[in-house]
This record gives C-alpha cells, structure tokens and sequence, in this order.
C-alpha cells in the first residue's frame, strides 16, 4: 500500500540554496524529499545548510544516484506529476492523491527530455498570468504546490 506522505523530486537540482529551502518546506509539511542525482553540488555545502538551517537534520531525504533508480524505487508507490512550464495542464485543475510524487525539473533546463516523453499527461504547470512570466523559482515552485496541496486536504499546518 503506498505511503500517504506527499514526496517532491528534485531532478539534477542545481542550486543549493534552492535545495536548502525546499528541505525546510518539506520538514515544515512532513513532505518527503528526493533528490536524484547528478546534481551540481555536495550535501555539505555551506550554501545549502546556510539555506536549510537546522532544519536539515530532521529531514526525510532520500537520494538517488540516477533517474533510473528513482523510478525503480517509486514503482507502484504512488502516482507522478511533473511540473513544467511546458505543460498545458495547470496544477490547480489536477487531482492529485495523498503519497503522489511531485516532479521537478532543474533550475536551467528542466526535465531529461525522457520525463517530457513518458509522462506527457502527468505535465502540470503553476498557472501564472504576468504578462512577462517565463518561469518561477524552484524553490517557491515547490512550496505553492505543497502548501495548495496541504490546503486541499484541509492539513493542520499551523
């Protein structure tokens, strides 16, 4: 039976300070964190306990060394959506149930073209109607997912 725990995957992250934010979140909502390999940085860096404070210490963090492995893992554990300005779909219109895993892409390029490929109809974007929007900041890309989700299920976070 899958976990209940929402879980977010990071794809080759790139910038620890977005990393270091996103474990805060993750702690803050008991939301796991995956962080799938290669990425850009090592776990002892400053910048990423600098961003994640001591909440670092408390997180539920798995690492994995490949994509393949990811998957490998999460097979059967719960439904993936993928979170991309490339998608049509927005996040608001999407049913997503306790224990899914929310995919995101890394801060210059996004996913491996694979994840466009295979999960097509799991694409999801965060609408956003400013007239310049290109794109938004990993790390509050992760948090207005996780805290709308927490929001619809009417979670105690406070």
């Amino acid at each position: 039976m899958p976990d209940a725990k929402m879980n977010v995957v990071l794809v080759n992250p790139e910038i620890p300070q977005n990393t270091g934010n996103i474990g805060r979140v993750c702690v803050n909502t008991d939301t796991r964190l995956h962080l799938v390999k290669p990425f850009s940085f090592s776990l002892e860096s400053s910048y990423l306990k600098r961003a994640g404070l001591d909440y670092w210490e408390h997180l539920d963090l798995q690492v994995h060394e490949s994509l393949d492995d990811f998957f490998l893992f999460a097979e059967g554990q719960g439904t993936f959506f993928c979170f991309s300005t490339r998608a049509s779909r927005n996040f608001w219109d999407a049913h997503i149930p306790p224990g899914s895993f929310l995919l995101f892409g890394n801060e210059s390029s996004g996913f491996p073209q694979r994840i466009y490929r295979d999960f097509s109809e799991q694409l999801l974007k965060i609408p956003m109607p400013g007239k310049h929007a290109r794109s938004m900041n990993l790390a509050n890309a992760v948090a207005v997912a996780i805290y709308e989700l927490a929001r619809r299920s009417h979670a105690n976070i406070g």
